[in-house]
């Protein structure tokens, strides 16, 4: 089934190999320590570990690393991002990420570069201008390209190069468009599109009255803003205008109607924060508390998400498509471009965003007739009068892949979600669910036995959290073995089991990937995801 427009939108970047690197840390029983306390310890880890310039990082001697803010997880892990420059250019793909347990013990390193870099010069032959000229062919219909910025490209083999941004439309709706180009030769070496293409009484969520956290308007009245989460409002597309009321009763049950649309988008979204906080120990979407507005009315079979808001189109039918797993879907988008890495790359975009709806419409649990937990994306809104989008335990269902292979990261991004989504399926209820899901394939006609959806979600985004702009189906391999390693490092069974699932799918075995056991016991050693 295929829609007059995809869901959501987001193009496939090319991207290059990661490297995770296990350290010496025994897995063991730890002292607690305060959030403070295990964040300084993490930052100085890192900052030790970093220091040493060990191989895996690939450094040259006039690399300069910077450290970012620690994120915190459950069971005590921290990671801590860092950026790098190169004779004072900033480095795209120079990104890594390093791992620590609540004893500030480094458990591994994820690291997007390959190879050192030793460029000959970083003097460039074309100048800014006809970088921006380059760029700006990238883009059907263009508003506007950013002055172009000198940098150096590891993604691959190192190079000299300019990037900016393009933001105009292309054949699927809005685009904001990062284009590489090499600053000697202008070819184009890499795209990465950021534009993601994903008490009340509402239509999709229930039951009935829905509550909803508002705030006063400063008018004796009501607005639709969210009172704890920074930036959050439900608004009209039309006036980028905040609802308000004189009183804090929304929506009347039409599809049809703005107001409605967002009760059911806010309380969506207003549900899966709940989710991250609860299961995942994330400080909302951006990481810092904060969020993007949501604004329903866009005139078209389509939802998206651009880094500064989320809008939300019709169906067919003209209702409002701010479902849990539609708008949880594309705030997933707004989440991976908040961890590491920013937005996920080689085929991959889609299905990050897909397990953050699925698991949003599971925290919910709601009951029948309303968003009932399963692992279809878009069956409720009925984007085109064909039923669900994309179907999670068995995509083959609606012609997209259940098995990976190398033609997935070149195909459409969300065809490509494919594997991705089946996987998360096995992780989440395996094969041959007991509690009513339905059964699941696989491509080796394994059996593979199911953690849980929380205990998925909870590897995955740990998994995230090691992302480095050199995502892929094989790296998210490596990091959500890793990440299965971190959080269970007593025993075997959740690790096996996402092992199980990326073999169900034909991901296939990275070189030195991570095995069952004491992290890194006799040392450190690389763990290469191509």
């Amino acid at each position: 089934m295929k829609s007059r427009r995809p869901l959501v939108l987001l193009a496939a970047g090319v991207l290059a190999g990661a490297v995770t690197t296990a350290t010496a840390a025994h897995a063991q029983p730890l002292e607690p320590q305060s959030p403070q306390a295990a964040g300084a310890m993490a930052a100085n880890a890192a900052q030790a570990l970093v220091a040493s310039r060990p191989a895996a990082l690939h450094a040259s001697k006039d690399d300069v690393f910077q450290q970012h803010k620690v994120i915190s997880s459950t069971n005590g892990l921290k990671y801590v991002p860092y950026d790098r420059t190169y004779r004072g250019l900033p480095v795209i793909g120079g990104d890594f990420v390093v791992a620590t347990n609540s004893a500030g013990q480094v458990l591994a390193t994820s690291v997007a570069q390959t190879a050192a870099i030793n460029l000959p010069s970083t003097a460039p032959k074309l100048t800014a201008k006809q970088a921006e000229a380059i760029a700006r062919t990238q883009v059907p219909t263009v508003d506007s390209v950013q002055p172009a910025r000198l940098a150096t490209y590891a993604l691959s083999s190192p190079k000299l190069a300019w990037t900016t941004r393009v933001t105009g439309r292309n054949a699927e709706g809005p685009s904001k468009l990062d284009v590489v180009v090499d600053a000697m030769t202008g070819k184009v070496l890499h795209t990465q599109e950021h534009v993601a293409y994903g008490d009340a009484q509402g239509v999709w969520n229930g039951p009935e009255p829905l509550h909803l956290d508002t705030s006063p308007d400063g008018a004796g009245g009501y607005s639709m803003t969210d009172p704890t989460i920074a930036n959050l409002s439900c608004q009209d597309a039309a006036t980028q205008q905040t609802f308000t009321k004189s009183t804090d009763s929304w929506g009347n049950g039409d599809e049809t109607d703005k107001e409605t649309g967002c009760a059911d988008a806010l309380y969506g979204i207003q549900q899966e924060n709940k989710m991250l906080s609860q299961w995942l120990g994330r400080n909302s979407f951006d990481g810092n508390g904060g969020a993007w507005p949501i604004r329903v009315g866009l005139n078209e079979q389509n939802a998206y998400y651009d880094g500064t808001q989320v809008q939300v189109g019709n169906n067919t039918a003209g209702q409002w498509i701010g479902s849990l797993d539609v708008i949880g879907h594309e705030f997933g988008h707004g989440i991976d471009d908040h961890t590491p890495g920013s937005m996920s790359g080689g085929g991959t975009q889609e299905f990050v965003a897909d397990v953050f709806g699925a698991s949003s419409e599971w925290f919910a649990n709601e009951p029948a007739p309303y968003a009932v937990p399963d692992f279809l994306v878009g069956n409720q809104v009925n984007l085109t009068g064909s039923g669900p989008i994309r179907n999670m335990y068995d995509p083959s269902q609606l012609g997209h892949a259940n098995c990976y292979d190398d033609s997935i990261p070149g195909t459409e991004v969300h065809a490509a979600a494919g594997p991705g989504n089946h996987w998360f399926y096995l992780v989440a209820e395996g094969t041959n669910p007991t509690n009513g899901q339905p059964t699941s394939p696989t491509c080796n006609n394994s059996t593979v036995t199911g953690l849980g959806i929380q205990t998925a979600v909870k590897i995955f985004y740990n998994a995230m959290l090691l992302k480095t702009s050199a995502s892929s189906y094989q790296s998210y391999r490596t990091w959500t073995l890793t990440a299965a390693k971190s959080l269970f490092p007593n025993g075997c069974t959740e690790f096996n089991t996402v092992k199980a699932a990326w073999d169900g799918v034909s991901v296939p075995a990275q070189p030195d990937e991570p095995t069952c056991g004491a992290i890194g016991a006799t040392g450190s050693r690389a763990i290469a995801a191509r």
